[in-house]
């Protein structure tokens, strides 16, 4: 029996087709238009196209639908290059020209301040979002999932709202080494015999491949995620490795049993090589373990930094906090325009990491790490008489720990400038920060082209 739903008296059951007008693009990437006063979500849709919609999922408030036709196309409309965009589920908008990308996504920040917070939209200034000149081949890390297909190997990721792992091999938006790397190790994996986790019987050694590259370097690391720590033809493993990619300077190995959806477990091992790779950004350069995390465009980080150091507008004498700092990039590029810079991680390589690039680039003495979480460190610093009067926050797609914010309105510090990869979560802990700070302006920068995600730097003033 079909789904239905009863609105004003009409029917709407899955599988009927309806007309649609395309009035926006949603957080995810889909159109986003309206039916009988529902909203109707429907992926590979843009703003301004009028279509014949088919329903594929109906509820009380929404309706999930896809294009059986399209009347009217946006003259932003392209064909994508990827051959299995369709299948794989990474870039949402390679359908989109790349200007009208940036038009969107900048778009998709003014929606989530108008659904969460009540600033009135002609008093918030969202700057044109800061794109790229070559927005391809740009992802520095690739983590692809490893699976048998008819005895083959393969690495991928699963399919759109499937568990069909779609082999990738050769990904238009990562960067040509790390496909390459993942292509020949895979192919060793194979040579060699090496047994691959099968996620449904959840037997298997090898589970998941990641390759990083520093792009400015050259250097390569992999990372061999493993459900036990004992790898047979181990040597033999490492030497192929070495022989057939003696670009790869790292090779490490995770190891992570457990039944989840994350990638990385808790114990790393060092396999061969070095236990880092270098990147530089600008006039600094990093060392980045297996877990640490660093920006996985390299391009746009410095766009993006250069316009957290603009927002920040340090004199020479701010002390400034740098919470969820990872290996500590951001408050380096700050740390030659203030007093001192200190920050945190949850993450102990990360923080082992920071400590040794801000040694590396003569910030020993006015810089200081802590492994954390930044709502259990900063009171006590500033119990102990340490106050930033600048932090930055660059916290992960949920957005800031309820503690950090009741912390940053205890201690109100001058300025807050907030990185955001997720403006929804950013809108909600700007709310909730808005009785003591007011919005001075907002500049999104694409670190992603293709994909729906978008990064925002909010500069917030003491009131």
């Amino acid at each position: 029996m079909k789904n239905k739903q009863q609105d004003g008296g009409a029917v709407l059951e899955i599988g009927q087709a309806f007309p649609l007008t395309i009035k926006r693009l949603g957080i995810n990437g889909e159109g986003v238009g309206f039916f009988k006063r529902k909203v109707v979500f429907v992926a590979g849709a843009l703003p301004g196209e009028e279509i014949v919609a088919e329903a594929t999922k109906v509820q009380p408030s929404l309706i999930e639908a896809k294009i059986k036709r399209i009347r009217k196309k946006s003259p932003d409309r392209v064909a994508p290059p990827c051959p299995i965009y369709d299948q794989c589920g990474g870039c949402q908008l390679q359908h989109l020209n790349y200007q009208g990308q940036l038009r969107e996504k900048r778009d998709i920040v003014i929606q989530a301040f108008e659904r969460y917070t009540k600033i009135p939209m002609d008093q918030l200034e969202v700057r044109p979002t800061i794109g790229m000149e070559e927005p391809w081949n740009y992802r520095n890390k690739s983590q692809l999932q490893v699976g048998l297909d008819k005895q083959k190997v393969i690495a991928g990721l699963y399919g759109m709202n499937s568990h069909e792992l779609i082999d990738i091999s050769d990904c238009m938006i990562q960067h040509k080494s790390t496909n390459h790397v993942t292509q020949v190790v895979k192919t060793i994996l194979q040579d060699l015999k090496i047994s691959i986790y099968n996620e449904r019987s959840r037997k298997g050694l090898v589970r998941t491949i990641v390759t990083r590259v520093g792009i400015e370097t050259g250097e390569l690391q992999v990372i061999l995620i493993t459900t036990q720590k004992e790898i047979p033809r181990r040597e033999l493993l490492i030497k192929e490795i070495q022989k057939r990619l003696p670009e790869v300077k790292s090779i490490m190995q995770n190891i992570n049993g457990e039944k989840t959806s994350l990638i990385f477990g808790e114990k790393t091992l060092h396999m061969a090589g070095k236990d880092t790779i270098q990147e530089v950004l600008g006039d600094l350069s990093f060392e980045l373990s297996a877990r640490a995390f660093f920006q996985l465009n390299p391009v746009q980080t410095i766009k993006l930094y250069d316009e957290v150091k603009k927002a920040a507008a340090l004199t020479g004498r701010e002390k400034v906090l740098d919470a969820y700092c990872g290996v500590g990039t951001i408050g380096l590029w700050l740390a030659s325009s203030a007093s001192e810079v200190r920050g945190m991680d949850v993450i102990a390589e990360s923080i082992d990491d920071a400590r040794k690039n801000a040694a590396k680039h003569g910030f020993a003495k006015t810089s200081k790490y802590e492994v954390g979480k930044a709502e259990q460190i900063l009171p006590k610093w500033v119990k102990e008489g340490w106050k930033p009067g600048v932090v930055i926050v660059d916290p992960p797609r949920t957005g800031c720990d309820q503690g950090l914010l009741n912390t940053l309105k205890n201690i109100k510090p001058k300025k807050i400038i907030y990185v955001s990869c997720n403006p929804s979560t950013l809108a909600k802990d700007v709310a909730e920060l808005g009785k003591l700070y007011s919005v001075q302006y907002m500049q999104p920068v694409d670190m992603f082209p293709h994909t729906a995600h978008v990064e925002v730097v909010t500069t917030l003033t003491l009131k």
